[in-house]
């Protein structure tokens, strides 16, 4: 997958249960290889995605348009560069936890994705963890593991 810098060779592995979708967002355009390279490697292993692109801050309409699909992940990946912010605003309205992806995407002072990465690590919205700058590989393989280690936990009652 050349958007994704990706070259995947599948194997046939036994299939492993999933508590449900991963959502994946892009703010922008720009954020579109490191969102791919998410979204491919979740396919790699298994795990269902809704993908959801161009949702930028910018354009809060286009988000706020997608919020029942957002509610039906089990965990969101949110991928964006420029400032940053669509994680926090992604945490704060969501019910899921939030793996937030800082690209290097961005003009002026974005110090190739630094200042991304930083507004993320400040997010004021909880529940948002941070992966490094482009690091869309890194966040589904988490995500995959959270999905999988609910499955096989079940539903529990409280106090459990």
């Amino acid at each position: 997958n050349p958007t994704a810098r990706l070259a995947v060779r599948k194997h046939r592995a036994e299939s492993v249960p999933v508590a449900g979708p991963v959502a994946v967002l892009s703010a922008g355009t720009a954020d579109g290889p490191v969102a791919e390279e998410a979204v491919e490697t979740l396919r790699f292993l298994d795990v269902p995605v809704v993908e959801l692109r161009d949702v930028g801050v910018s354009g809060l309409h286009r988000l706020l348009a997608c919020r029942d699909q957002l509610d039906d992940a089990v965990l969101a990946i949110v991928v964006a560069g420029m400032e940053g912010a669509l994680p926090s605003v992604v945490g704060g309205m969501a019910a899921t936890p939030v793996i937030a992806v800082p690209t290097s995407v961005g003009y002026g002072a974005s110090f190739g994705g630094l200042a991304a990465l930083l507004a993320m690590l400040n997010s004021c919205a909880a529940g948002v963890t941070v992966v490094n700058i482009d690091n869309g590989f890194g966040a589904a393989v988490a995500a995959a593991m959270i999905v999988r280690s609910l499955a096989r936990r079940g539903p529990q009652a409280p106090g459990e």
